[in-house]
C-alpha cells in the first residue's frame, strides 16, 4: 500500500480512530523510556478517564487564560492575550 493511499484511509476514520493511529505513530518516533513519561501517560489517561466519566469538567481556555493575565497584573507583570499569542510563537 502506498503512503497517500494509507493516508486517505486514515483521514476517512473517525477522529477517536484517527487519535489512535497518531498516537501509536508518535510512539514509534519518541518512545516514552523514563519513569517520569510512563507516570504523565497514566495521570493523562486518569484525567481523561475523569472528563469522560462525567467527575469533573474541563474549564475553557479563555477562563483559564483570564485568570492567568488577572494574576499577573497584581504581580504588575502586564500581558494581553494577543501579546502571549506572539511570544508563542516566535
Amino acid at each position: 500500500m502506498n503512503t497517500q493511499v494509507l493516508i486517505k484511509e486514515a483521514n476517512s476514520l473517525p477522529v477517536e480512530e484517527r487519535a489512535i493511529i497518531v498516537d501509536s505513530l508518535l510512539k514509534t518516533l519518541n518512545t516514552p523510556e523514563s519513569d517520569f513519561d510512563k507516570k504523565w501517560v497514566m495521570v493523562a489517561k486518569a484525567r481523561l478517564q475523569q472528563m469522560r466519566s462525567g467527575k469533573v469538567k474541563a474549564i475553557p481556555g479563555e477562563e483559564v487564560f483570564s485568570k492567568i493575565w488577572s494574576r499577573f497584573s497584581k504581580l504588575n507583570i502586564h500581558f494581553t492575550p494577543k501579546q502571549n499569542n506572539n511570544l508563542l510563537r516566535q
